[in-house]
């Protein structure tokens, strides 16, 4: 017998069936949270739709950000006290984006 598969003598570890390696389907379903929408923008860029939504539930408000690419979504979710650093954050990358030049393609390659 291998020693983590032997039982132990403190009975079931309490992070047995959670985290990694736990099934999704070995706990009860989460209830529904009622979400408010407050706004909602689109913007398409290149092949990509992007969708903001600022959002409520009973936790705090939040902004979604939904890419989907030809079907597949992809969701990030920034908490209202972060969107002030997350907009700085934003505006260096486009200052930065716009001040260092584009590198060229290789000719040779």
């Amino acid at each position: 017998m291998i020693s983590n598969e032997r039982p132990s003598p403190y009975g079931r570890r309490p992070y047995q069936n959670q985290g990694y390696g736990a099934s999704k389907y070995n706990q009860p379903p989460r209830p529904p949270v009622n979400e408010d929408t407050l706004l909602t923008a689109e913007v398409q860029i290149e092949r990509k739709n992007f969708v903001f939504t600022l959002k409520e539930n009973p936790r705090g408000r939040f902004l979604r950000i939904t890419e989907d690419v030809g079907g597949r979504r992809d969701t990030i979710i920034v908490p209202s006290t972060g969107l002030e650093e997350f907009k700085k954050l934003v505006d260096e990358m486009v200052k930065a984006s716009a001040s260092i030049p584009e590198k060229q393609p290789n000719p040779e390659a």
